[in-house]
C-alpha cells in the first residue's frame, strides 16, 4: 500500500512537521493541499504555501496552496471544497497546524489563551468535521481514510499541565478529538490516530523559544516517515485506530531501529526529550 494518487489535506503545511509529511507523500505521488496562513515571506518563520507547494512538486507530488486561518469556518469550508474541485476528494486530514507558549497563568494573556486553544482544539475538531463526508466517501471507496493529529498521549499528571496550563489545554484538546473521533468514526472505516515525538523536533518555530539547542533535537523527517506508516496501514483494521503512537516507538514496531540518519547532530544520543511522554 502506498500514496500515489491518493489526496491528503494538511494544516499548517507551509514549514516544518507539516512540510516533511507532505513531501515524505510526494515522493509516492500524492496530492497535497497545503493549508496554512503563510503567503508572505517572514524573516522569523521562513516557508510558505507557495514555496512549500514547489517543495511538494519537487519531491514528485501535486500541491495546492490554500491561505487557511483553520479557526475560520468559513475559510475552512472553502478550501475543502477547493481540493474536492482540483483532486476530486480527501483521502487523509493531518491536523498539524498548532500554536504554543510555554506559560504559566499568571503570565498567558486570554488573546493568547484563545489562540492556543482557537487552533489546537477547535480548528483540530473544526477541519475532521469539514473532511468528514469526504473522508467517509473515501473509505466508502476503499481509499483507507486516515485522520492523523498531532498529538500527545493523554496523560493526567500534574507535571504536564502545572507549568503551561492553557498549553497543554489545548494539545490535550487535540488527543480528546483522536479518542473520541476514533470510536465515532470507526463504523465508517476511517482510522483515527495520533502522532507524537519523543524528543524535541528541530523546527523554525522551536528556534524560537529561548534556550533551546537544536543541536539535541531530532529532524522533521522521523515524524514523516513514521506518519508513512500510519497512512499505510489498514484503516478498516481495529488495531489501527484510536492509538497515540510515538515516532521511534512506531518505527521500531516496523523494524527501524537505527535512527541516527534522524538526528540533527550525527551520532548525538543525548536529546532534548519532549513534553508529554511519561
Amino acid at each position: 500500500m502506498d500514496l500515489r494518487g491518493k489526496t491528503l489535506f494538511i494544516t499548517g503545511a507551509s514549514r516544518g512537521i507539516g512540510l516533511a509529511i507532505a513531501k515524505r507523500a510526494a515522493a509516492d505521488g500524492a496530492n497535497v493541499v497545503v493549508a496554512a496562513k503563510t503567503a508572505e515571506p517572514n524573516p522569523k518563520l521562513p516557508g510558505t504555501i507557495y514555496s512549500a507547494a514547489e517543495e511538494i512538486r519537487a519531491a514528485g507530488g501535486q500541491a495546492l496552496p490554500l491561505q487557511v486561518d483553520i479557526r475560520d469556518e468559513e475559510a475552512v469550508l472553502a478550501a475543502v471544497q477547493q481540493a474536492v474541485l482540483t483532486f476530486g476528494g480527501i483521502d487523509i486530514l493531518v491536523n498539524n497546524a498548532s500554536a504554543i507558549s510555554l506559560t504559566d497563568t499568571e503570565h498567558t494573556p486570554m488573546k493568547r489563551y484563545d489562540l492556543m486553544n482557537g487552533i489546537n482544539a477547535r480548528g483540530t475538531y473544526l477541519c475532521t468535521q469539514a473532511c468528514l463526508p469526504e473522508l467517509k466517501k473515501s473509505a466508502a471507496a476503499g481509499r483507507n481514510a486516515h485522520v492523523l493529529n498531532m498529538s500527545p498521549p493523554l496523560s493526567m499528571k500534574t507535571h504536564w499541565f502545572a507549568p503551561h496550563t492553557a498549553y497543554t489545554m489545548a494539545k490535550y484538546g487535540m488527543s480528546m478529538c483522536t479518542l473520541g473521533h476514533a470510536g465515532e468514526f470507526r463504523k465508517y472505516g476511517i482510522a483515527v490516530n495520533s502522532l507524537w515525538p519523543r524528543t524535541a523536533i528541530a523546527t523554525a518555530a522551536l528556534q524560537m523559544i529561548p534556550g533551546v539547542d537544536l543541536k539535541a533535537c531530532r529532524t522533521p523527517e522521523i515524524l514523516a516517515d513514521a506518519a508513512y506508516l500510519v497512512f499505510t496501514s489498514d484503516a478498516k483494521d481495529e488495531r489501527n485506530t484510536g492509538n497515540f503512537h510515538i515516532d521511534d516507538a512506531l518505527l521500531a514496531e516496523h523494524g527501524q531501529v537505527d535512527l541516527d540518519r534522524y538526528a540533527v547532530t550525527p551520532g548525538n544520543r543525548k536529546f532534548i526529550p519532549d513534553f508529554f511522554v511519561d
